[in-house]
């Protein structure tokens, strides 16, 4: 099959009817392409291990934001979710983005539609904007500034505090926030399918069984669920506090993708991911695990699917997330 040929089929059905010779080093073939064409690539924590580990960075939205912002990459290629390359679109409109699967959305973003956002904002005139990250480029052309969990403390005690504020879209990291912060924010009602699921009974009776553990939680899961945490943080964050406290056990009640990394950085150490309200023995991003490393080779192999976007929507998108480095930039805030 020639490039015509199978660009043709990516297009109409993705990588479906495409085939591997199963000889082929995956691993290798992949360090060749990016040093061929020049080619960075990203991957959140909440990939799967094989993806993290032929990454160039690994991190959270912030740092993989600022990685977008600073590359000298000709070609992006995110392995995340459809909003993470799309702000890398919105940051580098001269460069290819790349994602390995573009049906890799995400539930939290989903549930802000940006024409359903507009009139909940235009109810409130005069309160400023600030959106979380995982939102399309809908609504983060109708914000004021766009936060990560990592630094939406910070931006949020940089807004006056006369200043009225609309959270979106991220209802259980609002309220959070909220409290955090002492501000009486406007949530939009949108939430994380993965972070919405924890089992307070299942988590309970886990910390019973393993008294010595510590439950890290990430602050999009349920209020329920942070009043019993240890420790509460970004997914750089748990990963840091992970490593650096003394403690030899962790139940983790976040997407379990960035146990690799845990168990990378401390071998010796027990992490244990905290059980769903669900049949599942642990809890899984569907969306994020639509990328494999057979897609990744074929996306950078292809160049496609790639990540377009209409000019006008990624100028109003972009001030935003600017505003967001800067604040990050002046707080000495870096993402991992």
């Amino acid at each position: 099959m020639n490039i015509a040929q199978a660009t043709e089929k990516i297009e109409e059905k993705g990588f479906l009817d495409l085939e591997i010779d199963p000889r082929t080093d995956l691993f290798a073939e992949i360090e060749k392409l990016k040093k061929q064409k020049n080619m960075v690539l990203l991957a959140h924590y909440y990939q799967e291990p094989d993806i993290q580990d032929v990454a160039d960075y690994i991190g959270d939205s912030l740092g993989l934001a600022q990685q977008a912002a600073q590359t000298n990459a000709e070609i992006i290629v995110f392995a995340g979710v459809h909003f993470m390359a799309e702000t890398a679109k919105i940051l580098n409109p001269s460069k290819k983005v790349l994602l390995p699967d573009l049906r890799a959305g995400c539930s939290l973003a989903d549930s802000a539609p940006g024409d359903l956002f507009a009139q909940f904002r235009a109810k409130y005139p005069n309160h400023l904007v600030i959106s979380y990250i995982n939102c399309s480029a809908e609504v983060k052309a109708l914000s004021d500034i766009i936060c990560t969990s990592g630094n939406a403390e910070k931006i949020i005690e940089s807004v006056p505090a006369d200043q009225p504020i609309i959270f979106a879209p991220d209802k259980n990291l609002g309220a959070y926030l909220s409290k955090k912060t002492g501000r009486n924010m406007v949530l939009w009602n949108g939430a994380c399918m993965v972070h919405e699921i924890f089992s307070l009974e299942k988590i309970t009776k886990l910390k019973i069984r393993h008294p010595k553990a510590k439950l890290i939680a990430h602050p999009e899961c349920e209020e329920a669920i942070l009043n019993i945490a240890d420790f509460i943080g970004s997914t750089t964050q748990l990963l840091k506090f992970s490593k650096a406290d003394p403690s030899m056990e962790y139940i983790v009640a976040t997407e379990t993708g960035i146990l690799h990394q845990m168990q990378q950085n401390t071998p010796e150490k027990t992490f244990i991911p905290a059980p769903p309200n669900n049949s599942c023995a642990c809890n899984d991003c569907p969306h994020m695990k639509l990328n494999t490393l057979e897609k990744l080779y074929l996306c950078m192999k292809y160049e496609l699917p790639e990540i377009t976007m209409n000019e006008k929507l990624r100028i109003a998108a972009k001030a935003p997330i600017e505003r967001m480095l800067e604040i990050s930039r002046a707080a000495g805030l870096v993402g991992g």
